[in-house]
């Protein structure tokens, strides 16, 4: 982490989990333990049916509450779908984009998900945007190459002086819900990485404000080593942000 120049951002992915009940039971015992976390901002990613729910149970904390997709247009005949200005409107600042479930199970391509980050700026939404490898494409000895094309692709069109407003997520789609994580020093090397393709695009400057994240199997247990990697600024976390004791201890880590 480099807190000088960007936030801290640990961020929980509840994915498709929690009735409104069981958010209210979960936030009630998560919120005295992460809501006064100095120097990170946490931000809990729900199922839209809970939005409404996290944000009023959230309202005075600094919690913030994400969505985990959007679509790509403001409105119109696009049944089952919602749009970033019902979000905004919501009390959603944060939103997922690109996940690796919604690019395997949904068909999402790195055109579509370039026009979901615009999408969401254009709505006032700070996107998560996800980017990361399969097995064998690491073990193929493409990660770089297939990484810089997703961050290329995902900033296309964006100006430098909303840079910032962009979240990268790293997630090694083989380290995703499958208890294996990739070494603190590959993720520090990927999230480098995107870094490095940010400055070549847009400069030194603008490319030290983007917080990078690490989304693969973040845990209790590994979270220090993780976030002490310099471009490590936080994580996308699954699993362990539905278990508040867990989800504490990772932002715990992130304030040291």
């Amino acid at each position: 982490m480099n807190r000088r120049y960007r936030k801290t951002i640990i961020a929980g992915n509840w994915k498709m989990n929690k009735t409104p009940a069981e958010t209210r039971a979960l936030i009630d015992e998560l919120k005295p333990m992460v809501s006064k976390a100095k120097w990170c901002e946490v931000v809990l990613c729900v199922p839209f049916v809970d939005i409404p729910m996290a944000v009023r149970l959230l309202k005075d904390t600094r919690v913030a509450i994400g969505a985990q997709n959007l679509h790509q247009l403001d409105s119109g005949a696009y049944t089952g779908e919602v749009s970033g200005p019902m979000l905004k409107n919501a009390g959603v600042k944060y939103v997922v984009v690109g996940h690796s479930e919604r690019r395997q199970y949904f068909g999402e391509d790195d055109a579509l998900v370039s026009e979901k980050v615009q999408a969401a700026l254009s709505a006032g939404l700070r996107p998560i945007v996800c980017v990361g490898e399969t097995l064998s494409q690491r073990e193929s000895g493409v990660t770089m190459e297939l990484v810089a094309y997703q961050v290329k692709s995902a900033l296309s069109g964006v100006p430098v002086a909303r840079l910032r407003e962009v979240v990268f997520a790293y997630e090694p789609i083989w380290a995703i819900g499958t208890g294996r994580t990739a070494t603190a020093e590959q993720a520090g090397e990927v999230c480098n990485h995107i870094r490095t393709v940010i400055r070549k695009m847009h400069g030194a400057r603008p490319a030290r404000s983007v917080t990078i994240q690490y989304g693969g199997s973040m845990n209790a247990e590994n979270a220090a080593e993780l976030l002490a990697q310099l471009d490590v600024d936080g994580g996308l976390v699954g699993g362990a942000s539905l278990k508040p004791k867990d989800f504490t201890a990772i932002v715990n880590a992130s304030n040291q």
